[in-house]
């Protein structure tokens, strides 16, 4: 009882810390633009969309402001903290079951298997099926086929070896990077700007034309997904201290792999199709979770997807102060930020 007590007072202060945290990141990345808002008209415009007392809280905004807050800047920044969230609770997830700090949500080939699928939606023009989500749901289906090949190469006697499975997500990953590289050459000769489109898809953005489809799209996965890694961080933890020991402590080890491969898959996929490729928040956020709020998963899962909320929402202020109105593509900015950081894991390994 008193174990349970003190993880839900950590589970409580951290997330509480990082929620106000995010709260502040939020509420300047929407104030901040071509036309900087004030942060009293911000909180009018969203409250204005209460039930019941909306209407009075919103009187007198003038609806221009109504229209680039709700419209174009909130569900930006709504998308941004729902893609970190889904990164970062996949690397703090697969960090924990791989035992392997490096590791990230890409480790498993799914963003090459989007990219490559995005790439493809692109150069086809499918863009425009399915209502305009032609090429995030091609996206997808990549992504999940990339797993899919992933994990039957790395299952031999009904085990998944650890080892054998990052072996095999390099490989595949691989062979898709070089796959995109063919479709990208091609691009050219199918559409004029086929290739520049496929080029601005992996820099990473949550500059959507329909950003708030992408958010009702993607929200279903971060809430399915906090829930099941959650439901799992208890194994997770024993996982930790080796299989061997978790399968004599009663864990269901291979049951526990296809799980959280599963689902880390799967809201990778989402978050991927959805923004493109932005790297290194799943590698970033769970470390410096893990320091600050230690390394219990029924902690640092939901403290690793405030967190990388907050990373991608700064990373989308910042891209936006560097090159307005739009921004530089958010995939430049956190592999600025990743790249020394893993560089700096890599040599406190060593």
């Amino acid at each position: 009882m008193i174990n349970g007590t003190h993880i839900l007072r950590r589970i409580v202060a951290g997330c509480v810390a990082l929620l106000i945290l995010l709260a502040l990141a939020f509420a300047v990345d929407v104030s901040y633009g071509e036309s900087n808002m004030p942060l009293k008209t911000v909180a009018r415009v969203i409250g204005s969309h209460l039930p019941i007392i909306g209407h009075k809280i919103g009187e007198n905004v003038p609806e221009m402001d109504k229209t680039i807050v709700w419209q174009i800047r909130v569900p930006r920044a709504v998308l941004a903290m729902i893609v970190g969230a889904l990164l970062a609770m996949a690397g703090a997830a697969l960090q924990g079951l791989l035992l392997n700090p490096l590791a990230d949500p890409y480790t498993v080939g799914v963003s090459s298997g989007a990219a490559l699928g995005a790439g493809v939606a692109t150069m086809l023009g499918l863009a425009t099926i399915a209502g305009g989500y032609g090429v995030p749901i091609v996206a997808f289906v990549f992504a999940m086929g990339a797993m899919f090949i992933v994990y039957t190469l790395a299952r031999s006697a009904g085990r998944v070896s650890i080892h054998s499975f990052l072996l095999a997500g390099i490989v595949v990953g691989s062979f898709l990077w070089a796959m995109l590289s063919f479709v990208i050459a091609l691009a050219p000769h199918a559409s004029g700007d086929a290739q520049s489109k496929i080029i601005f898809w992996l820099l990473g953005s949550f500059d959507a034309a329909d950003a708030w489809g992408y958010v009702h799209v993607a929200v279903p996965f971060a809430i399915f997904g906090l829930i099941a890694l959650f439901a799992f961080a208890r194994d997770l933890n024993v996982f930790a201290m080796g299989e061997e020991s978790a399968r004599h402590l009663g864990i269901e080890t291979e049951h526990l792999k296809i799980v959280i491969i599963a689902v880390a898959s799967l809201i990778t996929s989402a978050a991927v199709a959805v923004s493109g490729i932005i790297g290194f928040v799943g590698l970033v956020v769970p470390h410096i979770c893990r320091r600050l709020f230690g390394s219990d998963h029924r902690v640092l899962i939901p403290t690793s997807a405030i967190g990388g909320a907050v990373l991608t929402v700064l990373a989308d202020l910042v891209s936006r102060a560097v090159m307005p109105p739009s921004g530089l593509p958010v995939g430049i900015v956190t592999a600025l930020l990743g790249a020394p950081f893993f560089l700096y894991l890599l040599k406190a390994r060593s």
